[in-house]
Parts: C-alpha cells; sequence; structure tokens
C-alpha cells in the first residue's frame, strides 16, 4: 500500500468519524398541549413576490389549523403575477409594499408595523403546516421555553423530481452551519436563525431592531438572528419535520443554482470556524473515498477494492440519514453520493466569485448587491 493511498484511507475514515459529531441530532418541537386558553393573539405575516403558484398549500393549511386566534398578513412585493388575487381568497389581509422591488426585509417589517398580534410568525410562501395541530404546537414550545426571543424551524423539505435531489448537501450544511447540533450542542454560538418559519414576540422584535435593522442583507434569517443575540435574546433553532416542510425551487434547475447561490458563500461566514473544519474534512473524505475507490478498481486491488467500497457503503448511508433528517429524499439515490457532492462544491465555487468578485447575485429576477 502506497502512502497516497494510507493517506486516502485516513481522510476517509476521518471524514466519516467526524461527520457524526458535526450533524449529531436534530431536535424537533415536542410540546403538545391541546389547552389554546393562555395563547396569545398571532399575526402571521407572509413575505410574497409572485408566490401564486406557491402561496395555496400555505394558505390551505392555515385554514385548516385547530388553533384560529391569528389574522394573516400577505405583504406583496411588486408581484405581477395573481399573487394578490389568491391571498385574498383565502381570506388574508394584504398589505402592499409601497417600495418597487424592495424585498422581504421591507416587507416583513410592514407586516410587523400593522399586526395585531402579541406574537409575530414569519412564514415564507412555500411553507405550509402538515398537521392540523402543527401551529399550536409550535406557539406552545414557544411558550414553554419563556417565550422570549426568536423560536426558528427549518421546514423538513419535500422533493418530487430528480434535479431537487442536488440540494440534497445543501440542505444538510444549512441545518450543520447553525453551529447548534454537533456533539457539543449550543457550545458554539448560534450563527443566527432559520428564516422560513420565525416566530418571536412583538416586544423583543422591536427591542431587536428588526427586519429594519437588517435591511439590505442578502441572509436576512441569519442577520435577524444576530440582531436578537446582540440584544441578548435566545435564539433556538430545530427542525420542522412533523410540524411544517417546504418544496424549494420547484420552478426547475436555474432557480435552485440561483437560489443556494445567494445563500451560500454570505452564510458561509456565520459559520463557526471549528464546524466550517468539520464540514471541509466530511466533503473531502467523501469525494476522496469515491476517487480511491475508482483507483483500486482500475489497479486492480482487491484488499483496496473491499475497505473502499466499505466506506463508500458508509458515507452513502451516513448521507442518507442525515438527508432524511431535513428532507423527504430517495433511497435510491445515494449510491451516486459524489455527484451531490460535486454539485455542492462547484455551486459554493460560483457563489464565492459572484459575491466576493462581482459583488451580487441574482434572485427571482432582481440583481442583488452584495
Amino acid at each position: 500500500m502506497t502512502v497516497s493511498e494510507v493517506i486516502n484511507l485516513i481522510l476517509g475514515f476521518l471524514g466519516f468519524a467526524i461527520a457524526i459529531l458535526l450533524f449529531w441530532s436534530l431536535p424537533v418541537p415536542g410540546f403538545t398541549s391541546k389547552n389554546t386558553d393562555r395563547l396569545p393573539f398571532l399575526s402571521i405575516i407572509i413575505p410574497a413576490r409572485n408566490e401564486e403558484g406557491r402561496l395555496s398549500p400555505l394558505l390551505q393549511s392555515l385554514q385548516e389549523q385547530r388553533f384560529k386566534s391569528f389574522e394573516i398578513l400577505v405583504v406583496d412585493d411588486d408581484s405581477t403575477d395573481n399573487t394578490v388575487a389568491l391571498a385574498e381568497s383565502y381570506g388574508a389581509r394584504v398589505l402592499q409594499n409601497k417600495g418597487i422591488g424592495s424585498g422581504k426585509s421591507s416587507a416583513c417589517w410592514l407586516g410587523a408595523k400593522e399586526a395585531k398580534g402579541a406574537w409575530l410568525l414569519f412564514l415564507d410562501a412555500d411553507t405550509k403546516f402538515t398537521s392540523v395541530d402543527g401551529l399550536r404546537n409550535l406557539l406552545h414550545f414557544y411558550q414553554v421555553k419563556g417565550a422570549r426571543g426568536i423560536l426558528a424551524l427549518q421546514p423538513y423539505h419535500t422533493v418530487e423530481h430528480l434535479y431537487e435531489h442536488l440540494s440534497i448537501v445543501f440542505n444538510i450544511i444549512v441545518v450543520v452551519g447553525m453551529n447548534l447540533f454537533t456533539a457539543w450542542g449550543s457550545r458554539f454560538k448560534a450563527a443566527g436563525s432559520f428564516g422560513p418559519c420565525l416566530l418571536c414576540n412583538r416586544d423583543d422584535y422591536f427591542l431587536s431592531g428588526g427586519h429594519q435593522k437588517i435591511e439590505g442583507a442578502i441572509m436576512d434569517d441569519l442577520a435577524l438572528g444576530q440582531a436578537f443575540l446582540d440584544q441578548n435574546l435566545p435564539v433556538r433553532c430545530l427542525g420542522g419535520r412533523g410540524t411544517i416542510s417546504f418544496r424549494m425551487y420547484p420552478e426547475g434547475l436555474g432557480s435552485l443554482i440561483e437560489g443556494w447561490c445567494k445563500s451560500f458563500a454570505v452564510g458561509s461566514k456565520s459559520t463557526h470556524p471549528v464546524v466550517m473544519l468539520m464540514v471541509i474534512l466530511w466533503i473531502t473524505g467523501s469525494l476522496t473515498t469515491a476517487s480511491a475507490l475508482i483507483s483500486s478498481i482500475m489497479d486492480a486491488s482487491a484488499v483496496l477494492m473491499i475497505i473502499n467500497g466499505a466506506l463508500y457503503i458508509l458515507y452513502a448511508v451516513q448521507t442518507a440519514l442525515f438527508a432524511r433528517r431535513v428532507g423527504n429524499f430517495r433511497w435510491m439515490y445515494f449510491p451516486f453520493y459524489p455527484l451531490f457532492f460535486i454539485f455542492f462544491a462547484g455551486i459554493f465555487l460560483y457563489s464565492f466569485v459572484r459575491v466576493n468578485i462581482f459583488h451580487s447575485v441574482k434572485w427571482k429576477g432582481r440583481n442583488i448587491k452584495v
């Protein structure tokens, strides 16, 4: 066995072991009280820009909730489709974000100022509750934890088409990049908060400066979480499985690439260096193992084929288990796991270039300056 082959094996086993510590667990809200008497009136704020094709499942799921003490504010951000009419057909109050192309943060701030509720729930238009008690359980969990700061859920990713599986590694790293789900728990400072489902109380929101303070931030969820942390307010991040789900980028591969490009090179700056190093080792080990397996097959080395083959299977299973924590990704695709890591590396590099050289990214027809 050559030195390079030994190094490949060390990197492979090290990356696999490190990944276990990297993504130790993903807690989900577990409180299920049926008492709604003590829950305050809630304002649900949904920023929307051309969301005609994605808004209906969310509004339908809200109609089906057993907890009814809420208002729905859909903040239209210069839509050119039937978003407004659709929202009004479900009984939502529609607000117009007057500054054309103002963006999500401006829309959320407008909604918060117009809200009547003591608690504010910000939801992305592509989310939906997956049970009739999902909203109630979310609110009770926040109440039990003291009803302070932010409670943010990363919705469970539902996929329908093959190209959507290219998001596997992105979805995993979005979660672990929050610094909170390693074997060391909350030892590392939170990178911010998840954005698609974010619950807070009104007083804490305005004390932090809210979305007005983070106007212009590409990663508004991370920036808002940091604004709360700056005021010594707690930020709790959990998985949304069993409570809330979403389907990301159903429009096609182009939308998927634009969306992850917008998010990743900027978001990575908030990840703790130790967590980032662990991510790098995991990606390196996974790709090194795949390369070593191909080399051992070409060299007809039976011993190395067995070792590298076994390690390859371990990585495939590990990636599948991690992915199933965050979405309903199909098991049949994980034997081809290196393709997901290669795609991730390519988009991350593209995002890095767009952010640090061209200082702009594209999203929903806009050129967003960085």
